[in-house]
């Protein structure tokens, strides 16, 4: 019998969690599950059209976005802070999308590891597979950081929700580099629901180091939303650094304001200024710095390379997951790490002269999270029908 799998994801600033969330609904769609994604973000078209072509049924629901980088409040498609109406129609829909998809199997990304915003449609739809008369898999996707929760008693209740309402946790991390237990202090508590799946992603990893004498430096901001200071800075530390007679390429992002994409193409003389490239692994691969924020995709891209980097994590308001992941990789020399306070022309180009000479150690790496993820959903769902 074909396993149908629903899937709720919602992103907020950047897309990582719904390109995590993408993979992995493509893994079990090819392992010949049916799967339905619910995606509750801005919509991103080309991630969306990519998985409707592997016969995965997108659905769009009605959009929410941060209002700014401290997650202080949530935003409606036209720009309007969501209301109890808002919550109250979003919520009806989710139910009635898992009425009519029926799953057996269930997931939720991040919940009840973050996204607590959304807990008046996740909370719902939780209790509704949990009675109904045939319960299905109810499983968790969660990258290998979390913010930090200073709120007392927030892990407790993280863990008291994961142990009640949840059959799996799948932590997309490789254990070697990064435990769940590092940014969750509670993780021994649900030690018997954790499986680690190994990091989800489109990276393979190189077996050896590229020759890059003859790289370019490389400077990319991810999305783009939160990026300017990084590209900024950058322009003004080409000067500054050794390898200045270097080609200097500077990646925006979709998302960067228009005007202030004119301003730097106006400003970056001597640079190349993109948007986007479809080849950025290629980029990165023969590269010889990358300088980036710390973002999940984009860190396990370097690592995939094996790319000299220096990585300046996004650090405002409550956000510490791109600091936590580039400190303990920092730590076994795999990058550096150059914290956002921190950030300055003369400082960056010190730590671009730095990298370019970094020897970086053997390493292994587990990137096979998608289709591990799948094989341990579907595994979990024929032991129940054996």
């Amino acid at each position: 019998m074909t396993a149908r799998v629903l899937i709720h994801v919602q992103h907020l600033l950047g897309i990582g969690h719904l390109q995590r969330a993408a993979a992995i609904a493509g893994a079990l769609q090819h392992r010949g599950a049916k799967v339905v994604l619910a995606t509750g973000g801005v919509p991103v078209p080309q991630v969306e059209a990519a998985l409707e072509q592997r016969g995965v049924s997108v659905v769009r629901l009605a959009a929410a976005r941060a209002a700014d980088s401290s997650f202080s409040a949530l935003l409606d498609a036209q720009g309007n802070a969501i209301d109890d109406a808002w919550k109250a129609r979003r919520r009806e829909a989710v139910l009635q999308l898992f009425k009519d998809t029926a799953p057996d199997a269930l997931i939720t990304e991040m919940y009840p590891f973050g996204r607590r915003p959304f807990r008046f449609e996740l909370e719902p739809l939780l209790e509704a597979a949990r009675h109904r008369a045939d319960p299905p898999l109810i499983a968790c996707s969660v990258r290998d950081i979390l913010v930090t929760k200073e709120k007392p008693g927030r892990a407790e209740a993280m863990a008291e929700t994961a142990r009640q309402c949840f059959d799996l946790v799948l932590v997309h991390s490789d254990p070697k580099l990064i435990p769940f237990a590092a940014t969750f202090p509670l993780a021994a508590t649900i030690e018997d629901l954790i499986r680690y799946t190994g990091y989800v992603t489109e990276a393979k990893l190189e077996t050896a180091s590229a020759d890059r004498s003859a790289g370019e430096i490389l400077i990319s901001a991810g999305g783009g939303a939160v990026g300017r200071p990084l590209l900024q800075a950058a322009l003004a530390a080409r000067a500054l650094s050794f390898e200045r007679t270097r080609p200097w390429r500077l990646i925006t992002g979709g998302n960067l304001p228009q005007e202030d994409f004119e301003r730097l193409q106006q400003e970056a003389q001597g640079f190349t200024v993109e948007r986007f490239r479809t080849d950025f692994k290629e980029l990165l691969a023969h590269c010889r710095v990358s300088v980036s924020q710390g973002g999940y995709n984009t860190v396990l891209e370097i690592l995939a390379t094996r790319t000299p980097a220096v990585v300046v994590p996004f650090a405002e308001g409550v956000e510490s997951e791109q600091t936590d992941r580039a400190r303990l990789l920092h730590e076994k020399g795999l990058l550096r790490l150059l914290p956002a306070p921190e950030l300055d022309p003369m400082r960056l180009a010190e730590e671009i002269d730095r990298a370019s000479v970094m020897t970086i150690p053997p390493f292994t790496i587990n990137l096979d999270g998608a289709r591990q993820s799948a094989a341990l959903i579907l595994d979990a769902l024929a032991k129940r029908a054996a």
